[in-house]
């Protein structure tokens, strides 16, 4: 699903091949494999549907149908292509014009995407930079944000969004967390 969607669960069972009364057992297995999916993070903004099933009088259990589900997503998620996203928040930096050069290298070498800069209309010879950076690369970008701009330089910023990680990082994140032969 687009991204922020969330999670979607809907069912379209027909003819009562699941009872009632297993499908919350379903969405809760998805649930649970969803917490840490097939490269072990959670996945997002995605949808499922229960759309057949069977199940037998005397065996079936809510038990039998959550452990169900989380095989079917484990299965199903190997066709999806599965890729991992980062956090990416909107900075906004504040330094002297003088270093505003030196702020759009450091936005530059740290991923980072420059959205443009401006004079700041109450601070005379100050510029307002706003760029998307990666939550990874925001560390230590006070200290570096400081040393470039003779201690006066200061940012705030906020979550924007999730967007795919570059690959030579995810794999690199995957191998860390131990799922190296994952491919995003």
């Amino acid at each position: 699903m687009p991204r922020g969607s969330g999670f979607n669960f809907s069912e379209t069972i027909v003819g009562g091949v699941v009872p009632k009364q297993y499908v919350p057992g379903v969405e809760t297995g998805v649930r649970e494999y969803l917490q840490k999916g097939p490269l072990g993070f959670p996945v997002v903004d995605i949808a499922v549907t229960l759309t057949n099933g069977s199940y037998h009088s005397v065996d079936s259990s809510e038990q039998a149908f959550k452990q169900a589900a989380r095989v079917a997503m484990q299965r199903g998620m190997n066709d999806c292509q599965p890729v991992l996203l980062e956090p990416i928040a909107l900075v906004k930096i504040f330094a002297p014009n003088e270093f505003t050069s030196k702020v759009l290298q450091l936005i530059s070498i740290r991923r980072g995407q420059i959205l443009g800069y401006e004079g700041m209309t109450d601070w005379q010879g100050w510029d307002e930079t706003s760029a998307y950076l990666a939550f990874s690369e925001m560390q230590d970008l006070i200290v570096e944000l400081r040393s470039q701009t003779m201690g006066v330089g200061s940012f705030n910023w906020q979550f924007d969004h999730l967007q795919e990680m570059p690959d030579k990082l995810a794999e690199k994140v995957l191998f860390k967390n131990g799922n190296g032969n994952s491919h995003p």
